[in-house]
C-alpha cells in the first residue's frame, strides 16, 4: 500500500468490492464545486478533482482572488476534491501546498499533462515532459506541506517512446498515485488512447514503486468499461473518466440504468440551482461557461440540435428554466 492514508482508504474501499478505484478527471471550467455536485447526485465516482489551478495565483497578493471560486469547496461534498495545481517553480508549490492545505484540502495533485499551448508556454502541464529537474522540483516544492502529492501525465511530449524514460523517472519519486492518459501532449484526443502499452506500465510500477497506484485515463466511456479494462490489464488500481461524463453524466453508474428525460432535465434544473446559489455567494461565475454543460442534457432528445440551439441563446438561468418548463410540458 502507498504511505498515503488518504489514497489507502480510497484503494482499499475499491479493492473490497473487487473493482479499480474511479475519478472524475480534472477539466478546466468544468470540475468545479458545481459540476461535481451535479455528478455526485447522478453518480458519484470515488473521487473528485478540481480545476486546473495555477500554484503561484494561490498565493500571489493581486492573482489570489482569482482562485477562490476554483478551490471552493461546498460543505455538502463528500469526499472532498483533490486539488490540482499546475506551475512551474518548487517554491510556487510549496507556497500553495501550505495554502491549500489551510483551506482543507487532504490531498494534491500536480499537472504534467495539459496540452494548452498557454500553459505550455508557461513551461508548465506537459511541457514539464521535456524538463525532468524541473518536474521533480515541483513535486518536492507540492511535498513540502502534509499532503500526498500525486501526478497525472502523459505518455510523453511529442512521441509515444518517451514513456519509456518519462514514466520510469516519475515512478522514481514514490508518489502514491500516478495517472496516465495514454496519449502524448502532440496526439491530444485525436487517436486512440494507447491501451497496448498498459502492461508495460503496470511491470514499470511493479519493477520501480510497488507502492504507487497506477490510475489510466484516456476514452474510457463509463463504469462498465473502466472494470472490462482494469480486468484485461491486472495491476491497474483506478480508472479516470473525462470527456465520458459529456456523454452521459450517470457515467458512474454502477448499475447501468435508462433515464427519462424529465430526469435529465430535473438534473439540469439542479444544476441551474447550484450555478445560482454559487453566484450568490459572491465567487466568480459566468453564463457562458454553463452552456457548455447544456449538450450534456438534452442529447438523445427529439430535436436535440433545434434544443441546444435555443439553450445556447439563453442569457440567464430563468430563460433556461422557461426552456426546460416548456421541454416538460411536451413530455
Amino acid at each position: 500500500m502507498t504511505q498515503s492514508a488518504y489514497w489507502n482508504r480510497i484503494a482499499q474501499t475499491a479493492r473490497a468490492e473487487q473493482r479499480p478505484f474511479f475519478s472524475l478527471a480534472p477539466m478546466e471550467a468544468v470540475t468545479g464545486s458545481v459540476f461535481r455536485r451535479v455528478v455526485m447526485r447522478a453518480a458519484a465516482p470515488d473521487n473528485f478533482y478540481t480545476e486546473f489551478t495555477n500554484a503561484l495565483s494561490i498565493t500571489h497578493p493581486k492573482a489570489k482572488f482569482t482562485t477562490r471560486g476554483r478551490l471552493y469547496i461546498d460543505e455538502r461534498e463528500q469526499p472532498k476534491p483533490i486539488v490540482q495545481l499546475w506551475g512551474n517553480s518548487g517554491e510556487d508549490f510549496a507556497k500553495a501546498a501550505h495554502e491549500v492545505q489551510a483551506q482543507g484540502y487532504e490531498a494534491i495533485d500536480i499537472n504534467m499533462g495539459c496540452p494548452d499551448m498557454a500553459v505550455i508556454k508557461n513551461h508548465s502541464g506537459s511541457d514539464l515532459i521535456r524538463h525532468f529537474d524541473r518536474a521533480k522540483e515541483v513535486i518536492e516544492g507540492a511535498r513540502q506541506a502534509d499532503l500526498p502529492v500525486s501526478v497525472k501525465t502523459r505518455l510523453g511530449y511529442s512521441e509515444v517512446s518517451e514513456y519509456e524514460t518519462w514514466i520510469p523517472f516519475l515512478l522514481q519519486q514514490q508518489v502514491p498515485v500516478l495517472t496516465v492518459h495514454v496519449r502524448t501532449r502532440e496526439e491530444m484526443s485525436k487517436v486512440p488512447a494507447h491501451y497496448e502499452l498498459i502492461d508495460n506500465l503496470v511491470q514499470m510500477r511493479d519493477t520501480l514503486a510497488p507502492d504507487t497506484l497506477l490510475q489510466i485515463n484516456g476514452d474510457i466511456a463509463d463504469y462498465q468499461a473502466g472494470c472490462d479494462l482494469a480486468k484485461q490489464h491486472p495491476g491497474v488500481d483506478g480508472i479516470m473518466i473525462g470527456r465520458g461524463i459529456f456523454t452521459n453524466p450517470y457515467a458512474f453508474e454502477k448499475q447501468p440504468q435508462a433515464h427519462s428525460t424529465h430526469e435529465l432535465l430535473e438534473l439540469l434544473r439542479y444544476q441551474l440551482d447550484l450555478y445560482d446559489e454559487f453566484v450568490a455567494l459572491g465567487l466568480q461565475g459566468h453564463f457562458a461557461p454553463l452552456q457548455r454543460f447544456f449538450k450534456i442534457y438534452v442529447r438523445g432528445m427529439r430535436h436535440a440540435a433545434e434544443i441546444r440551439n435555443d439553450l445556447m441563446q439563453t442569457k440567464t438561468t430563468d430563460d433556461v428554466r422557461k426552456i426546460i418548463d416548456q421541454l416538460e410540458t411536451e413530455l
